[in-house]
């Protein structure tokens, strides 16, 4: 008994499975899947570049560099740099400027804390608890009194209060000194004034040294054009231009300027003891710009920051000092070496060509010789 095939005769057996693929898709007679092999040797099957997936989820952006596929001769490709962000300049509050306050002239509050004392006067001569001797002495009429009753005791605090206010306010004005005037944490203005004058005195006052003033740094941490640790001694020639700012809108204007001297030294290189006179004006005038920049906005004026001194530090002054010798040594040598060839070439050039000495080109090398050595030995007895 015969048996037919069910299959198609124009159909082809399936190939056989290939390295990559499983043995049981070839066991199965499935159709193995097609590889597309790229030049790294990886394997991407066919049927996953088609997929008709939905898109999966957003895969956050890589680095900056992207490398290379290797054995491609690909370049890595960057990225477009973005403009780094300027550094936003320090500021205080706008609306935070010096004005002046209000003051009164000394005799008013003279003559308010004299009231007050005459009339804690009157009224205990009121009262009857001055003695009579007292009175007498004060010029007062002989009273009984009508003893210490409320009215009494209201005209008390009454003149008790307008001399505390009359002498309680009382200030004195220096030349070069200011106040600055504040009420319940609000700035209520500035006296430059001189000389007695009544202030209220509920207001809180900070006195503010509005002078030129110089001020002369420890040694501070440097560092010259290559990178070499130095200690420079600056001097910084200032003052308060507004006071408000100065004591309100930072904690300490002092420090503050020797923090933002340190700052401006650490981003300018200056240069050693014994070098050229122009770098040091450089360095001055960089560094003036930079804290006059950075003091502005609290209200200080930077008239100049110079270096007064400046030296290695202790870690790298040793070395800097051999250093700085051979320097010189060299430098010292190659000049006597210079001056030697010099009048070698001199004296042998005038030999010849005034037709002393008819020299062959041994003879010119022996002479040349000695001369050389005769010239060296001679500068090394008697110095440069």
């Amino acid at each position: 008994m015969s048996t037919t095939s069910s299959t198609n005769p124009d159909t082809k057996p399936p190939a056989p499975p290939g390295p990559g693929a499983p043995e049981g898709a070839a066991q199965a007679g499935h159709r193995p899947a097609r590889l597309i092999r790229n030049e790294a040797t990886t394997e991407i099957p066919v049927h996953l570049l088609f997929r008709d997936d939905p898109d999966p989820a957003p895969v956050p952006l890589g680095p900056a560099v992207v490398g290379r596929r290797q054995g491609t001769g690909e370049q890595p490709r960057t990225r477009r740099p973005v403009a780094a962000r300027p550094r936003p300049a320090p500021s205080v509050d706008p609306e935070l400027a010096e004005s002046p306050g209000r003051v009164l002239p000394g005799a008013v509050g003279v003559a308010g804390g004299f009231c007050g004392a005459a009339g804690c006067a009157v009224t205990s001569w009121w009262a009857g608890v001055v003695p009579p001797l007292a009175a007498q002495a004060l010029g007062l009429p002989s009273y009984a009194g009508a003893g210490l009753g409320p009215a009494q005791w209201a005209a008390y605090a009454a003149a008790g209060a307008l001399g505390l206010f009359g002498f309680g306010g009382l200030a004195r004005g220096r030349t070069g000194r200011a106040w600055v005037l504040g009420l319940f944490g609000r700035y209520r203005g500035t006296v430059r004034r001189t000389g007695l004058m009544w202030v209220n005195p509920l207001l809180l006052r900070r006195r503010v040294d509005v002078r030129l003033r110089h001020w002369r740094s420890e040694p501070v941490p440097a560092a010259d054009g290559n990178g070499v640790a130095l200690r420079a001694v600056l001097l910084v020639v200032w003052r308060v231009r507004d006071t408000a700012r100065a004591t309100l809108g930072v904690e300490d204007h002092e420090a503050y300027l020797r923090q933002c001297v340190e700052a401006a030294l650490a981003r300018v290189p200056v240069e050693p003891v014994g070098t050229v006179r122009s770098s040091a004006d450089v360095a001055g005038d960089t560094l003036t710009r930079l804290v006059t920049a950075d003091a502005a906005p609290v209200g200080l004026e930077v008239f100049s920051v110079r270096p007064v001194r400046v030296e290695y530090a202790p870690e790298v002054a040793a070395a800097m000092h051999r250093r700085r010798i051979a320097a010189l040594d060299a430098a010292q040598r190659a000049s006597v070496l210079t001056s030697v060839v010099d009048s070698v070439e001199d004296t042998v050039t005038r030999l010849t060509v005034r037709g002393l000495v008819e020299l062959d080109d041994y003879e010119r090398k022996v002479l040349v010789k000695d001369l050389t050595v005769a010239f060296c030995a001679g500068r090394g007895d008697t110095g440069p």
